[in-house]
């Protein structure tokens, strides 16, 4: 009889010690998304929130041989808006985004280890060698953005090694889930 009673005993304290530890512990995916939860909410209050969509342009790409000579040099012209990267030395210095009739629109600086923008493709679909060298494989991105007339994001990258002043000033890109 007292067996029966100490393993019915042992039996619910087990059962209730694995629900009390449950309680407690988050699921993994509401710690992700807690954890993600700051960097999303930085980049919306950043933006005033109003950013639709990310438009990722490869800025390595579209400088091209332009990086040689120092100065301001105009990458992109989408509407109203002029993109131009500051170049010093051999590295950019900044990217300006200006609108025709606004002014100067904010630039955010961003980091991240995945590669966001791809190259042109060259042909119709042809498939092309690539030397090694062009992969930046394992390398950081830095990405500038501005917010356009539509509410969506223009962000331009470029390897870690172009940069100036290197990841100085950016934050984690967080890609936006719209």
């Amino acid at each position: 009889m007292k067996s029966k009673l100490l393993i019915l005993s042992l039996l619910v304290a087990a059962t209730s010690l694995f629900g009390f530890e449950s309680s407690f512990a988050a699921k993994p995916e509401a710690k992700a998304a807690h954890e993600n939860k700051p960097a999303q909410q930085e980049k919306a209050d950043r933006q005033g929130g109003h950013a639709k969509k990310a438009h990722h342009q490869n800025g390595k790409q579209l400088l091209g041989d332009k990086i040689k000579s120092n100065g301001h040099h105009v990458i992109a012209q989408k509407g109203d808006v002029t993109a131009s990267v500051e170049v010093k030395d051999g590295k950019i210095a900044g990217l300006h985004a200006k609108h025709a009739k606004k002014g100067d629109l904010p630039v955010t600086k961003y980091k991240t280890h995945q590669k966001m923008a791809r190259a042109e493709e060259t042909g119709a679909g042809s498939p092309r060698l690539i030397a090694v060298q062009d992969q930046y494989i394992g390398t950081t991105w830095i990405g500038y953005s501005y917010v356009n007339d539509y509410g969506e994001e223009d962000i331009y990258w470029f390897p870690y090694d172009m940069i100036l002043d290197g990841d100085t000033g950016a934050i984690d890109y967080v890609p936006s889930e719209i």
